[in-house]
């Protein structure tokens, strides 16, 4: 009898809250970037127009705040899940986000007539010009949707310890170490 047979479905679901900790920890701090960065950015020299700091758009809103929170969201939920399903919902969530970032600002010439949304980038030079579309848009979004993938990834794998019961996992390791004869025997007949 295979290890898959051996276990509920129910418990195919459950994932060790480890899982998704480090793509969680990742979009939280990138949701907030993306949330955070256009209002604090302009302290620094760092801005779209209109670059003064604290300064609300319907633009920044659309742009930056919703896909941010839709990132924090997703950095959250991969943190204190423990679920395969929120998991994947999650990791769906942040990489749509981040696409968001990236195709955002080009689409919103739609609904403005043809003017970006997201303002144009301030710096002085050209490089700072870029640095900024790439901090403020295409890099961060291109970042989310890669640890959003990850996170996918991370969820839609079924390891070796999901699948074996856990009684039977934990007299296992006691027994025999990972690796050895017995345990290569184990799995081939499976």
């Amino acid at each position: 009898m295979s290890a898959t047979q051996r276990v509920p479905m129910s418990d195919r679901f459950r994932v060790r809250r480890s899982r998704g900790a480090v793509s969680g920890v990742a979009l939280a701090l990138l949701g907030l970037w993306g949330i955070l960065i256009p209002f604090i950015g302009p302290i620094f020299g760092y801005a779209y127009s209109p670059a003064t700091a604290w300064t609300y758009t319907t633009g920044r809103l659309w742009l930056e705040i919703l896909p941010g929170a839709a990132t924090l969201l997703a950095g959250l939920i991969l943190l204190g899940g423990a679920n395969r399903v929120t998991g994947l919902f999650a990791g769906w969530l942040a990489a749509v986000a981040g696409a968001w970032f990236v195709v955002g600002p080009v689409l919103s010439t739609l609904w403005t007539l043809g003017l970006p949304a997201a303002g144009a980038p301030v710096g002085l030079g050209v490089v700072q010009r870029a640095m900024e579309q790439i901090g403020f848009f295409s890099g961060l979004g291109v970042v989310i949707t890669f640890f959003g993938a990850l996170a996918l990834g991370r969820m839609t794998v079924l390891g070796v310890r999901d699948v074996a019961p856990p009684a039977e996992h934990r007299r296992r390791e006691a027994v025999e170490p990972v690796g050895s004869e017995r345990d290569y025997e184990t799995h081939r007949t499976e």
